[in-house]
């Protein structure tokens, strides 16, 4: 294996980078694509919807990140077949979830509609959003299982082309389709077509590995992954509950409230999407190293990831702090939301500095694929911020109080991992090593 040196780092990581800020876009063509002809109806119908996905698919993320790591793991081990093996068995567990979802739509749709209150008329464009969009469940599931075997290999520029064909497509099918005037069915279409056009060159860049390979349904390969991903899955919940619980403390302030902690948790959203950039190399590195039984690579990964990471949380904690009022004035248009993102900008500013933790030891642990640990911190962090949140709301501390917490939530999942982390340490290399269970049969 090459050197781990911080431009190794920086390499792997900005494809990174481009990649996560085109995946996030997804949602944004949908809604732009229909701005420009659609009725302020059809703009509801596809936000409604777009929402619904993108809350669905992150708590299938686990895809993604028990590959990344498993793969990383089987490829520092120098075991190709192993390598092979655990993008054929995620590819195959993603498409069968896909499957399963288009199956289970009636009730998905039932749960959109009573989990987003709106007029009628926007319902009925979101069910037809919807029932276009479900069909590219598969291919969107099978392809968190090529995103993260791309990036569990290092092959995070052609993770990047991926990502640029699949909102590419997008965007000129939700153009097409809007023009001929389909509406919000037309955008779930286009969104569903682009991603199966998505994985199709991602099942291409990936083609040496589909070959036949040996120990595809091992019976202990195949119970590691299941650990890994249910573990995952959880940690996953527990953190979607607490950011649903974060905008409801906000919405319970008043609507001037929650507006404006939904333009900060924008921001919030920008850093996490840049900074989570080193902590997938930290998955992939970090997986290799234990693969290998290296514990000075394991050691170097760690510190090298890291300290880049923090050097771009506090590059965003300045930024923000120092040009997030311009963003907001200009980007704001209603005086009372524009009010309270500048008052809490400053609580805002030290979410990247204060959460770079938290997100760095989550790609450590990933890549270690210990989903124990990941599953435990999340619920511990989860349950200690609901509280602190409870009892700041008590003492009548408003929506600081609301900050504060989220704040201690993002300490309180790094404590969580930090704590456990010696102990992942000592497992990896020295004498005791061959004792070991593997880590990822957790």
């Amino acid at each position: 294996m090459p050197p781990l040196t911080h431009r190794r780092v920086l390499t792997l990581a900005w494809p990174v980078i481009l990649a996560q800020a085109a995946s996030a876009l997804t949602g944004v063509v949908d809604t732009a694509a229909i701005t420009r002809v659609g009725t302020a109806v059809d703009i509801a119908a596809v936000a409604i919807a777009s929402v619904a996905f993108s809350f669905l698919y992150w708590g299938f993320g686990f895809l993604r990140m028990s590959t990344t790591g498993l793969t990383a793991q089987a490829s520092g081990a120098g075991d190709d077949d192993a390598v092979r093996a655990v993008l054929l068995r995620a590819l195959v567990i993603g498409g069968t979830i896909g499957c399963g979802l288009i199956l289970a739509a009636p009730w998905l749709q039932a749960f959109m509609r009573s989990a987003f209150h709106g007029d009628p008329t926007a319902e009925e464009g979101a069910r037809a959003y919807f029932v276009a969009r479900i069909g590219g469940a598969p291919a969107a599931l099978m392809g968190f299982a090529v995103n993260g075997w791309l990036i569990g290999t290092g092959r995070t520029r052609s993770l990047l082309m991926v990502q640029v064909l699949l909102n590419g497509t997008n965007a000129v099918l939700d153009a097409t389709f809007v023009a001929l005037g389909w509406g919000p069915a037309g955008i779930g279409l286009g969104t569903a077509i682009a991603e199966w056009v998505a994985l199709g060159l991602g099942l291409t860049l990936v083609r040496d590995a589909l070959r036949r390979t040996p120990g595809v349904f091992d019976k202990d390969a195949l119970r590691a992954t299941f650990s890994a991903n249910r573990d995952v899955m959880l940690r996953t919940l527990a953190l979607l509950f607490s950011f649903a619980w974060f905008v409801d403390a906000g919405a319970r302030l008043g609507p001037a409230t929650l507006g404006g902690n939904q333009v900060l948790l924008q921001l919030v959203s920008v850093s996490a999407f840049v900074l989570d950039a080193f902590a997938f190399v930290s998955e992939k590195e970090v997986g290799e190293a234990i693969g290998g039984r290296d514990r000075a690579r394991l050691g170097r990964a760690i510190r090298v990831t890291s300290g880049l990471a923090v050097v771009g949380g506090l590059a965003f904690a300045v930024i923000f702090a120092l040009g997030g009022g311009l963003v907001i004035r200009s980007w704001v248009a209603d005086p009372g939301v524009a009010e309270v993102a500048l008052r809490f900008l400053p609580a805002c500013a030290l979410v990247p500095l204060i959460g770079v933790a938290a997100w760095q030891l989550d790609g450590i642990f990933l890549g270690a694929t210990a989903g124990r640990a990941l599953r435990w911190a999340a619920l511990a962090a989860a349950l200690a911020y609901v509280g602190t949140d409870l009892v700041l709301r008590h003492a009548g501390w408003g929506n600081l109080g609301v900050w504060v917490a989220f704040l201690a939530m993002y300490v309180y999942r790094a404590v969580s991992l930090a704590v456990a982390l010696p102990g992942l340490l000592a497992r990896v290399g020295g004498p005791q090593a061959h004792r070991d269970p593997p880590l990822g049969t957790e």
